[in-house]
């Protein structure tokens, strides 16, 4: 026996994709700018590695131009050799992408998107982080040698030295 109340039944979806929400504006559209000067990337490993020092961490730091292609580097006394390749790859990744490179990590443990990791170029390790300097990406910072967050505090401490120079080169 059936009865017909009147009612309209509406099936909601099971589970909407958060991937298929279509952004207005395009997301991490930072322009690029003129790669950055050996001696600001010299700068910026400078700033990175006394914030490592005062913290004993022994880390590898790099900065990447603007493109992704090395700059500069510098490996502490006693930071891990597998290290150094894990802080290019953080600077070149941060450039390229034109995000930290915690939003891989992010986007990978806290929202399950794997698929990131099919991407060529991404490490979903924070310690990356694009050096803007009047609103255009002139670089990037990568560390390795700790843990993530140690990684991210001594980018953090380098990154922050671009704000401290003039404009011009």
């Amino acid at each position: 026996m059936s009865r017909n109340t009147g009612e309209i039944v509406v099936e909601a979806p099971m589970h909407s994709n958060p991937l298929d929400v279509i952004p207005d504006e395009m997301p991490f559209d930072v322009p690029y700018g003129p790669p950055i000067s050996l001696d600001r990337a010299q700068a910026v490993i400078q700033a990175a590695v006394a914030e490592a020092k005062e913290r004993r961490w022994k880390m590898n730091v790099a900065v990447a131009d603007s493109g992704g292609n090395p700059v500069a580097f510098q490996r502490m006394d006693g930071a891990m050799p597998a290290s150094i390749q894990i802080a290019e790859h953080k600077a070149r990744a941060a450039a390229i992408f034109r995000r930290r490179t915690r939003v891989f990590e992010d986007g990978i443990n806290l929202s399950h998107l794997n698929y990131l990791l099919a991407f060529d170029g991404v490490i979903a390790s924070r310690g990356g982080i694009p050096l803007i300097d009047n609103g255009v990406i002139i670089g990037a910072i990568g560390v390795s040698g700790g843990t993530d967050s140690q990684d991210e505090v001594v980018g953090e401490a380098g990154a922050n030295v671009i704000h401290q120079f003039p404009a011009a080169e």
